[in-house]
This record gives structure tokens, C-alpha cells and sequence, in this order.
């Protein structure tokens, strides 16, 4: 098997990996017949507003006393809040027509509910780790049919011959729990948890709290609902009956593979696509690299070590005439050492991150996994943005090596936080579930500075101890001047053309990333996400050499800078296509929401910037070292 081949067949097992190799985020319950199942309810979610709530934030049925589940960071940073509730079942055990509990509505419970209606709200719950779904038919008129996640609140209509449009609401949930069994023991495991959900005004003679008797559904005359009941409005000074029923099914699904529904994704062919569109890209960037260092450079090298005499050389134009400028430090170098140690930081974070999840351990199953994994890499990755900050300053021959330590450790965070902190504001201010409490802001505030912050410090520590960089050829005492540059040439052009093609790299994959987040589905398909990362990895470094070589051929030696901003400008596109996202994928119409969306798409950007433009620039670096090392310099 030829290298490139096994290259290949390294790559498709990568993207098999995202399909078979799967580690649930807990381990399997067994229950026995008769078991008590618990049904946990979670926040309020929608994707017009954004702005998860509290499940108790409307007026349900409400268990005598409410427990919080314990959350893990990345919960409580997704908005989400894990209660106990009305709904218990018994395994395998039917139970048609339960009544929940009967509420009367106030002026606010009703305007509440109304609002959450208008807004297209949806109440997620939770058995055995399952988030509940209702099952839909494909919109392709194919046989299998999808899930959407949790149930709608309500619904408006009118009454026949009626103009008026009125406020209905869900009020009765038949759930379906559907279970594997155990062929040996009697024992079974719950692999699916679905509900259908309906209006329907429930009419009874007298109320008896402790004792309910409906006539439109009861359990022991056998007198189940029917399709045609009236639904139950929602205004103020009404009375609200909530019921439920269960039925299980037994299920050929076992327990390992009962996400594979939630999780069945539609589109694998468009992933190919975007890889194979991706791939391109690179091999044509790749072409472009190699022509430049086969055959320019090493004529390029050949022809400038055979000049014999100073007069030849003095005749030469192209690169090697900047070689007493090239090593000059930049202006703003210090700023440059803090945004390579925090580039270095989030591409630490990104790989880490990646791997685990190509793993399965942050599988959706482990809720709030991702967001937490991500948040503690982010504050131990701290040491490599120390050490290679300093490294680059100890070279520049900068002196105040803690100041510039401590810039590493609290710029990008400060500025991220700032952001944060005003949009978690705002947040609090709607009264969502998804404002970060006081507790959980002070504990990442202590890990930034407890932990993160000391470790940008011992690795800066290590790095300026070690013996600086050395430059391949000497700088000049004397600057250089810069030739006329053609328009093609100019800064601001040539920034702005880099950043086209890696975004174009990723730009589909882009696509399922924002709609996982902003339209409450789930992303795990990290086996492409991966390959996507390497192309974006391997053009950006590629797109930035090439740019940087035709820079230095017009005997420009200012690239530091440039090199960084080509790979980053990518973040603008980025940026701009969130912004055409919003106009034509989204329905948000709040205020609020749409601050939130772009505050939170502009810190992804942000991120995306000084992760791109470290790679740039780390292959530029590397780049110019390799070419003037390879020549002899009289």
C-alpha cells in the first residue's frame, strides 16, 4: 500500500469513526417491571428569540416540592435547568388518562403562555437521559420519519366561522417509552421516548382534587379521547386540566444505538461534497506552493549562489535583496507575541477538543460535555500560549517579559468576557434561564485567573529561559526603502484576497455548525468536522506562503504582520456570511435576540481570527527561515 493511499484509507476511517465508534455519555439502567420512571423536565426553548426559560416559568403542574438536578458547567453556560416533575410512570406498565392537576389562570399566567405561543416555544423533557421527541414524517414524502425535539407549548387557530385568532394549549401528552428486553432476564432498557401532544378542553361534573373524574377521559369507563374534542383555550380567569398517558413498545433498537434517531442525519451526501469542494481548494493551493518551491526557489537559490561578484548580484532584484530587513522586528511586536500565545491557545483547545469528540465522549448524550471540555482545555492550554509568546518576544529582544505575560493571559479573555458580560446582561434583563447565575460567573472568573492565568506565566516562564531564536541572516543596521508596490500588491488588497479561500474551505460545514447552534439541533458529526479542520489548517498555511513570497519577491519586507492578517481576514467572511444567515435562515425578531446572536457570532469570529492567523503566520515564520537559510549572504 503506496503512502498516499494509506493516507486515504486513514481519512475514511476517520469519517467511519463519526458513524460506528460511539461511547454513550452514561451507563445503562436496567429496569425491572413495575419500576418507578421519573420524567425530568428542561428549559423552554425556541429559536425565534434565542432566550431559553425556566420550565416553571409558565404555569404547569407543579410536583410538592421542586429539586434541581446537579448541572456540569456546560449546562448552566447552554441555559439549561434539569427539575423533577409531575410525570412518573411505571415500567412497561400502561396507564391511560392521568391527571396531572387542574390550574386556574390569572391575567399574567395567561399574557405568559400567550406569549410563549407567539414566540413558538418548545418543552423539553427527559427520561433515562432521553430528550423527548415527536415523530414527524420526512418533508421528502420519504417513508422514515425524523424527530423533532421536545413539543410546542401551544398553537393558534380559530373557531369554525370564526375570524378570531385564539390561544390554544397543549394540555394533554400521550407519551410512548419504548424499551429493549433482555431475552435472558425479564429486565428491559428504554431506548426511545416519544410524545404526541393535544388540546382538548376536558369537561367533569364536579372537581374533586383528590379524586379527579373527567368525562372526556377516564380511565376506568374506558372513554379515551377523541379526535374530534374541542380544543382548551388559553385566556385569563380559565381553569386548565393537565393529563397525561402512557403506553411502551417493545423495540428492536438496543441501547447503544438509540441515539442513531435523534441523530439521523439527512445530508451526508452535502458533507461529501463539502469536503471534495474543500479538497480542491487545497490541491490547487498545494500546486501553487509546490511550483513555487520546486521550481522558483530552487532556481531562485541556485541562480543567487553562483553570483561570483558583488556587481551580478547588485543587478539581481526579487527576495534575496531584503535579506538585511526580513528579521527586522515589526512595529507593535509585543502585540504580535500576545496574539500568537493565545492562537496557540484556542488551536490547542480546537485539536484536544476535536479528538475527544471524534472518541464519542462528548457525544450528545453527555449534555453539556462539549461546552464544559472546551472551557477547561481552553484555561490548561494556557501554558503553550505562555511559553510560545515569550519565545517570540524573547526574539524581538523585547526586556518586559511579565508585562507582556500578563497581556497574553488577559487580553483575549478580557476582551471575550466584556463581550460576554454585557450579553449575559441583557439576558438576565428578559428574565431567561439562559442568563449565566452570579455563582457560575465567579467560578470561570476564578479559573481564569486561578488557574489559566498562573499557567500563562510558568510557561512564559520556561520559554524565557530557553535560548532566543536565532535569526539565519543578519539584520541590517539601516532600514531598507520599500519600492513603489503595484495596486495588486497593497496591504489591504492582498489581506483581504488571503482570506477568501480558507474561508471557501469551510464555508459548507459552516453552514451545519450554525444551524446545530441557532436552530436546536444536535452536531456530532466531528468525523468530517476533523477534515474539514486539516484543510482549513493546511490553506491557510498555504494561502500565506504563497502571498508572502510574492510580497518579498516585490522587496517588501514588512510580513510579520501581513502574514497574520492574510489567514485571519478569513473571520471577516465568516463574519459576513453569519450576517446573511440571520436575513436568511433565521426568524428571530426580538431585539434582544438579535443583539445575542451577533454579539456571540462576533466573539466566534473574533476566536476564529487569532486561531487562522496563528497558523498563517507560524507557516510564514517558518517559510522565510527555510528560504534564507538556503542561501549563501556574503
Amino acid at each position: 500500500m503506496d503512502r498516499s493511499s494509506k493516507t486515504l484509507f486513514f481519512f475514511l476511517l476517520l469519517i467511519s469513526s463519526a458513524h460506528s465508534f460511539y461511547l454513550p455519555g452514561v451507563a445503562p439502567r436496567d429496569f425491572e417491571r413495575g419500576d418507578p420512571l421519573y420524567v425530568k423536565v428542561n428549559k423552554l426553548s425556541s429559536t425565534k428569540t434565542q432566550l431559553p426559560y425556566d420550565y416553571y416559568y409558565l404555569k404547569w403542574c407543579k410536583p410538592d416540592k421542586i429539586m434541581n438536578n446537579a448541572e456540569n458547567l456546560g449546562e448552566v453556560l447552554r441555559g439549561d435547568r434539569i427539575e423533577n416533575s409531575v410525570y412518573t410512570f411505571q415500567m412497561r406498565v400502561e396507564q391511560p388518562c392521568q391527571v396531572g392537576c387542574r390550574i386556574h389562570l390569572n391575567a399574567e399566567d395567561a399574557k405568559n403562555f400567550k406569549e410563549k405561543i407567539d414566540d413558538e416555544y418548545r418543552v423539553n423533557m427527559i427520561l433515562d437521559n432521553l430528550p423527548v421527541a415527536v415523530r414527524r414524517q420526512r418533508r421528502d414524502g420519504s417513508p422514515s420519519t425524523t424527530y423533532e425535539h421536545g413539543f410546542r407549548v401551544g398553537f393558534k387557530g380559530n373557531y369554525a366561522g370564526s375570524k378570531v385568532e385564539k390561544y390554544f394549549i397543549n394540555n394533554h401528552l400521550s407519551f410512548r417509552v419504548m424499551y429493549h428486553k433482555d431475552p435472558e432476564t425479564d429486565s428491559a432498557r428504554i431506548v426511545g421516548f416519544e410524545v404526541y401532544p393535544r388540546s382538548i378542553k376536558h369537561e367533569y361534573k364536579e372537581w374533586d382534587e383528590k379524586n379527579p373524574q373527567l368525562t372526556t377521559c377516564n380511565a376506568n369507563t374506558k372513554n379515551f379521547i377523541q379526535d374530534n374534542t374541542v380544543p382548551q383555550e388559553v385566556d385569563a380567569d380559565m381553569y386548565i386540566v393537565f393529563t397525561y398517558d402512557v403506553s411502551f413498545k417493545e423495540s428492536e433498537i438496543k441501547w447503544a444505538s438509540r441515539w442513531d434517531t435523534y441523530l439521523l442525519m439527512n445530508d451526508d451526501q452535502i458533507h461529501w461534497f463539502s469536503i471534495i469542494n474543500s479538497l480542491m481548494i487545497v490541491l490547487f493551493l498545494s500546486g501553487m506552493v509546490a511550483m513555487i518551491m520546486m521550481r522558483t526557489l530552487y532556481r531562485d537559490i541556485a541562480n543567487y549562489n553562483q553570483l561570483e561578484t558583488q556587481d551580478e548580484a547588485q543587478e539581481e532584484t526579487g527576495w534575496k535583496l531584503v535579506h538585511g530587513d526580513v528579521f527586522r522586528a515589526p512595529i507593535n511586536s509585543g502585540l504580535l507575541c500576545v496574539y500568537v500565545g493565545t492562537g496557540v491557545q484556542i488551536f490547542g483547545m480546537t485539536l484536544v477538543t476535536m479528538i475527544f469528540a471524534l472518541l464519542g465522549f462528548l457525544s450528545p448524550s453527555n449534555r453539556g460535555g462539549l461546552m464544559t471540555a472546551m472551557v477547561l482545555l481552553w484555561v490548561f492550554m494556557g501554558l503553550f500560549a505562555g511559553y510560545s509568546s515569550a519565545r517570540f518576544y524573547k526574539m524581538f529582544k523585547g526586556t518586559e517579559w511579565k508585562r507582556n505575560t500578563l497581556k497574553t493571559a488577559i487580553m483575549f479573555p478580557g476582551i471575550l468576557f466584556a463581550i460576554f458580560f454585557v450579553l449575559n446582561a441583557l439576558i438576565w434583563g428578559e428574565q431567561s434561564s439562559g442568563a449565566v447565575p452570579f455563582g457560575t460567573m465567579f467560578a470561570l472568573v476564578c479559573l481564569w485567573f486561578g488557574i489559566s492565568v498562573p499557567l500563562v506565566f510558568v510557561g512564559s516562564y520556561l520559554g524565557f529561559k530557553k535560548s532566543p531564536i536565532e535569526d539565519p541572516v543578519k539584520t541590517n543596521k539601516i532600514p531598507r526603502q520599500i519600492p513603489e508596490q503595484a495596486w495588486y500588491m497593497q496591504p489591504v488588497f492582498s489581506i483581504l484576497i488571503g482570506g477568501i479561500l480558507p474561508f471557501g474551505a469551510v464555508f459548507i460545514e459552516l453552514f451545519f455548525i450554525l444551524t446545530s447552534i441557532w436552530l436546536n439541533q444536535f452536531y456530532y458529526i466531528f468525523g468530517f468536522l476533523f477534515i474539514v479542520f486539516v484543510i482549513l489548517l493546511i490553506t491557510c498555511a498555504e494561502i500565506t506562503v504563497v502571498l508572502c513570497y510574492f510580497q518579498l519577491c516585490s522587496e517588501d519586507y514588512h510580513w510579520w504582520w501581513r502574514a497574520y492578517l492574510t489567514a485571519g481576514s478569513s473571520a471577516l467572511y465568516l463574519f459576513l456570511y453569519s450576517v446573511f444567515y440571520f436575513f436568511t435562515k433565521l426568524e428571530i425578531t426580538k431585539f434582544v435576540s438579535g443583539v445575542l446572536y451577533f454579539g456571540y457570532m462576533l466573539i466566534v469570529s473574533y476566536a476564529f481570527f487569532v486561531l487562522t492567523g496563528t497558523i498563517g503566520f507560524y507557516a510564514c515564520f517558518w517559510f522565510v527561515r527555510k528560504i534564507y537559510s538556503s542561501v549563501k549572504i556574503d
